[in-house]
Order: structure tokens, then C-alpha cells, then sequence
């Protein structure tokens, strides 16, 4: 119900006395949630608490460079292939530390998409949501994420972790700004998490759980979309105040530092590894500059030299605390690099076929789907189309992305419903 300020009813006068009977209400109810969750729901809850860690190589991943190498080939480029951690499987040598773990990964070498946009944009959105930019807008997969699986109210349900290039990004489409990415602009804190110096903590404290009381009886009888918005918003900055040291990299041992490295994927990387480990549903982070129609070989020798080891890292961390049972891990970029290569070593954008790279929770790790010939100029088995992709990411967590999403009383298919997930990924 939104409130009409010409409107002069009664029900808007609220006096001292029924104001302090509904926040005692309110805190009654505050204690009594826990009781009214079914035994049943409670148990399917507990068995979602599943996380997502994604990584955009921003700007379009070369396949030749990464993971479908075509070495003394027209099209193969300089570099060699090298042997990974699972036999038979080759990675190209700018990925040493990423092979010495390929068994913790599965490699998707059929990628496709048609009538890609010709924009970064518009290819980008089509990978994340499954659907064409036309067709939209659609949610990225992260606010699904958050929308699905997210109950940890302490912190957002999705935060990007980004280059400082990289602004906030209206993302949740039509789940609403609540699902949003919580964009952290160059792996920095959010901005104003500063407690007020009027407040020490255990006033801000009082003062806050009295706004959750009063807030609770309101929402009872005049919840909107609006409302719960902004009272998601309050609650969450509220919280990023109470704990902005996570955010803080230099908390970790020294050793963890050098390990992760100093540059900024490395530091992003290990941000990444804190707030999954703080409970955050979905983490992106965002590598740049792949997008190499001059200098390539350069380009990707410096990018994957820098990212390389840091991912490798962050996977046997995960695995080492336990973690990657319940944490899908997902490598995307917008399309691949041309067979050809241009007079000024040039590689422009190619949707035909790209490679992508899964991990962790639901996925079958350790081998290779999907062929191309040997100049990679075309897919020779599995084709896997994106729309079948992000059926797959959703099955992967134990999501139904044959279900739909509620839209003002409309029903709004969460997955493309033409599509269905690629079973062979899937453990």
C-alpha cells in the first residue's frame, strides 16, 4: 500500500501509546520467528547454503592462450601447450599454476553464441543471464543467486569485486536493487561505512534494533516493494559498518599476501577468499583487458601472468578448508579471440567458439567437454550454447531453473525455457 498524503484516514495518526504496544509486538516477534519456520523448510534451507564464486576475464579471453591451445598451427600464436594435473589435458603455458590444478576443474571448449551483439555489453549480458540483450532485461546470474540462495542477512547477497574502471552496474533487472551487485570499485571498501562519531557502537547498536522493532510491526501492514527495498538497504549498510575490517586484505598473514600477490587481482582474489568465508552467497570478481585486437600475445603473456597464480591459489585454498564441496566456481568471458591473426598480432572478438571453465560444488570435474578442429576455426563436438550454461550453473547449486521468478503477479521463466543444463557437467 503506498501511502497518500490527501488521504484522511484515521489509520495514518499514530499515538504514543499504540507506537510503543506495536514496537513491544514487534520484539515478540523478533524472538518468535525462529518458531515459525516448518521443520521441513527449515531443513531444505539448510541444505542451500551453497556459494558462488565467479571470474570475468573482462573484454574476451583468447581460447589459443587459455585453455584451448593450437600450438604449430596458422592460428596457434608463439606459445607452447603444457601438460596439466590430469593426463591427456593441455593448457597453454601461460597458465602453469592453473594447470598444476586442472583436476579440480572441467573445461567447456564448445562455448558458443548466435547473433552475439557486436557491443562487449551486449555479448556480456548474454553469457550472465542465458538470454539475448533483446530479450531483456533479464538478471544477471549473481542477483539469481542472491534472489535464490542468499540468507545470511549480515551482508549483501552478491558483491563484485572490480577494477577501479569498473562503476556499479544495474544488474538485478527486475528482482529489484535489494539483489543488486555491491560493487567494490578497485577491491575497495564501500564507501561511507564509517560509523558517525555521534554514535559509539553500543548506541548505534540500541538505536538500530529499536528501527528494526518499529520497522518490523510497520512492514506487517504496509510492506511494498519500495519499503522492503530501502529497509534491505538500511540493514545492510548498517551491518557493513559493524564489519568493514573485512574488507580489509591486510588482515591476512603476510604469508597469505605473498602468496596471493600484490598486484590487484591478487589482492582481489584473496577479498574474495574472506568474504566467502564471512558467509557472502556470490563473489564476482573482474579481470580486464583481454580485449586484444593489437599486441595479443603481449597482452595475454601480462593478463594471465597476473591472474594466473592467484586463481590457482584461491581453488586449493578453498579445497584445503573444505570449502569447495559447497562453492560452485565459474571462469566466463563474453566470447573468445579470432583464429586469425591480424598484421599488428591482433586477435578480434569470436563468438563461433570459446572456451569457459567450471569448479567446485555440482560439476564433474577433471576432464574436457567439447572439441574443436585443430586450427579452432570451428566446434567439432558438444556444442554447448550459453543458454544451456546458466541452466547449468543453477542446477550445479541445486537450483530449478526450469522454476520462475513472481513479477507482479507474473510468472517470468528463470532460465531460458528452450534451453535445458548440460548433464555431462553436472556430478
Amino acid at each position: 500500500m503506498n501511502f497518500d498524503p490527501s488521504c484522511s484516514s484515521t489509520a495514518h495518526l499514530v499515538s504514543r501509546r499504540s507506537m510503543l504496544s506495536n514496537m513491544l509486538a514487534g520484539a515478540a516477534g523478533v524472538g518468535a520467528l525462529g518458531q515459525l519456520v516448518h521443520p521441513l523448510v527449515a531443513k531444505e534451507i539448510e541444505a542451500k547454503k551453497k556459494q558462488v564464486l565467479i571470474f570475468l576475464l573482462n573484454g574476451g579471453l583468447s581460447q589459443f592462450e587459455s585453455f584451448d591451445p593450437k600450438p604449430n598451427t596458422d592460428t596457434g600464436g608463439p606459445f607452447r601447450s603444457i601438460s596439466t594435473a590430469v593426463p591427456g589435458i593441455h593448457f597453454s603455458e601461460l597458465m602453469p599454476y592453473t594447470a598444476q590444478i586442472s583436476d579440480k576443474l572441467a573445461v567447456v571448449r564448445s562455448m558458443f553464441a548466435e547473433k552475439v551483439p557486436g557491443s562487449h555489453g551486449g555479448a556480456r549480458e548474454y553469457v550472465v543471464t542465458g538470454r539475448p540483450p533483446q530479450q531483456g532485461p533479464y538478471p544477471w546470474i549473481g542477483p539469481v543467486y542472491s534472489k535464490l540462495l542468499a540468507d545470511n542477512v549480515d551482508l549483501p547477497g552478491n558483491i563484485h569485486i572490480t577494477p577501479s574502471r569498473w562503476g556499479p552496474r544495474q544488474d538485478a533487472a527486475f528482482l529489484g536493487p535489494r539483489h543488486a551487485s555491491l560493487v567494490l570499485s578497485g577491491g575497495k571498501p564501500p564507501l561511507n561505512v564509517d560509523r558517525p562519531t555521534l554514535f559509539d557502537k553500543e548506541l548505534d547498536d540500541t538505536r538500530y534494533k529499536l528501527r528494526q522493532i518499529a520497522d518490523l510491526r510497520f512492514s506487517q501492514r504496509r510492506r511494498t516493494a519500495y519499503t522492503e527495498a530501502y529497509q534491505s538497504s538500511y540493514d545492510q549498510a548498517a551491518q557493513l559498518i559493524r564489519q568493514k575490517e573485512l574488507f580489509d586484505v591486510t588482515k591476512e598473514s603476510e604469508k597469505d599476501q605473498l602468496r596471493y600477490g600484490s598486484h590487484d587481482v591478487g589482492r582481489h582474489c584473496l577479498m574474495a577468499r574472506r568474504l566467502l568465508e564471512k558467509g557472502v552467497t556470490c563473489v564476482k570478481v573482474t579481470h580486464n583487458n583481454y580485449d586484444s585486437h593489437m599486441e595479443n600475445f603481449n597482452f595475454h603473456l601480462e593478463q594471465l601472468g597476473e591472474f594466473d597464480q592467484p586463481f590457482a591459489t584461491l581453488m586449493q585454498d578453498l579445497d584445503d578448508r573444505g570449502m569447495l564441496d559447497s562453492t560452485l566456481v565459474m571462469l566466463v568471458t563474453e566470447f573468445g579471440r579470432t583464429p586469425t591473426i591480424q598484421p599488428d598480432n591482433g586477435r578480434d572478438h569470436w563468438p563461433p567458439n570459446w572456451s569457459v571453465v567450471l569448479g567446485g560444488c555440482g560439476i564433474q570435474t577433471g576432464g574436457v567437454l567439447g572439441a574443436t578442429n585443430d586450427n579452432g576455426t570451428e566446434i567439432v563436438d558438444r556444442p554447448v550454447h550459453v543458454g544451456e550454461m546458466f541452466h547449468t550453473y543453477l542446477r550445479a547449486v541445486g537450483l530449478d531453473p526450469t522454476a520462475t521468478h513472481q513479477v507482479g503477479g507474473n510468472k517470468v521463466p528463470i532460465g531460458a525455457p528452450e534451453r535445458s543444463a548440460v548433464e555431462e557437467l553436472l556430478s
